[in-house]
């Protein structure tokens, strides 16, 4: 018996495209949706501040795959040179239990990632958007941004704020060289960022913050947030202004909740789960008034139905290093 290794370069030298990401994660959030999958809440230990690492298993019944990612999350890291996410993802065979292959996961956490932010965008964002705030604009940014070029075909203008200027200027010396007709605005803070944009992603470091940077009012009238980073960068109050409050996974979100660290403040009703929009079971924006929240934690079924399409096309390409088990 054996199992494929991927590297991290591997895995890159496989050329998944936002495109076949997006699709995959919207197959998986659609039989999440139908009740198709199995997914535990996330399982985690602590051993430092505002550093995790967590396990995450999820079984996808159609287009079927099970596996395991375990992934840490270290904001220290930045200091050390060293990424802020990293670890591994084991894939199973669903009719033996053994391992088909274990893999890299940063790159599919940056993507998947950007992915959810492209889905909530798709049903949630009103139409004809333009303009879109990065607030934090680290990895996530990136794919973020490019799920974003994806999905919103009137996009034009993003706005960027990161707390470090050198990150932000990287990011848009980078993005401007991936799309470069889309115009570039650098802003002195976060509420300059969101305030004029359609679509706001908050994609900084998960930790708890004493002070987040959008308060209500910043998000304007008709505007889609996705949160990225938990209820880092957004108070109690911008979160319970929102008309419509979303979840990639109501079962995750409450679990946390009750940790007493993070949601503490989130509104009362949960309209409802990213799957329900993708399986056409429930309505997403109904007007171009609506201020609507989408809380994305990164679950673990977008990270299968991922892994799974890099797994075959590995297989295919003869990409990786067999190993005996």
């Amino acid at each position: 018996m054996d199992f494929l290794y991927l590297s991290h370069a591997d895995v890159r030298s496989l050329e998944m495209s936002m495109r076949e990401t997006l699709e995959a994660v919207a197959r998986g959030f659609a039989a999440k949706g139908r009740g198709q999958t199995e997914m535990p809440p996330k399982m985690g230990v602590h051993t430092r501040p505002d550093c995790f690492i967590h396990a995450m298993p999820a079984y996808v019944q159609e287009p079927e795959v099970a596996g395991l990612k375990w992934v840490s999350g270290y904001p220290p890291n930045a200091a050390l040179g060293l990424p802020y996410i990293g670890g591994l993802l084991v894939l199973n065979d669903c009719d033996t239990g053994l391992p088909l292959a274990i893999m890299d996961c940063s790159w599919i956490t940056a993507m998947r990632t950007g992915a959810s932010a492209g889905i909530s965008a798709r049903y949630l964002a009103r139409a004809g958007s333009e303009t879109a705030a990065m607030i934090g604009c680290g990895v996530q940014a990136r794919t973020s941004l490019m799920a974003l070029v994806e999905e919103l075909p009137a996009l034009r203008e993003v706005r960027c704020y990161d707390l470090y200027p050198e990150a932000c200027q990287r990011f848009i010396a980078d993005m401007r060289l991936q799309f470069p007709a889309l115009a570039y605005v650098t802003c002195a803070s976060a509420p300059e960022a969101a305030g004029s944009a359609d679509v706001v992603v908050t994609a900084t470091p998960v930790v708890v913050a004493p002070e987040p940077v959008l308060d209500a009012g910043m998000l304007r009238q008709g505007a889609l947030a996705v949160s990225l980073d938990h209820d880092s960068a957004w108070t109690n109050a911008a979160m319970r202004e929102c008309e419509k409050f979303y979840s990639d996974d109501i079962g995750q979100l409450l679990e946390t909740k009750a940790h007493g660290l993070y949601f503490s403040g989130i509104p009362e009703t949960i309209t409802a789960d990213i799957g329900e929009l993708a399986a056409g079971l429930t309505a997403g924006r109904e007007n171009d008034s609506e201020r609507i929240f989408s809380m994305n934690m990164g679950i673990a079924v977008d990270d299968m139905v991922t892994a799974r399409v890099l797994y075959e096309r590995a297989v295919e390409r003869s990409v990786g290093l067999r190993l005996p088990l």
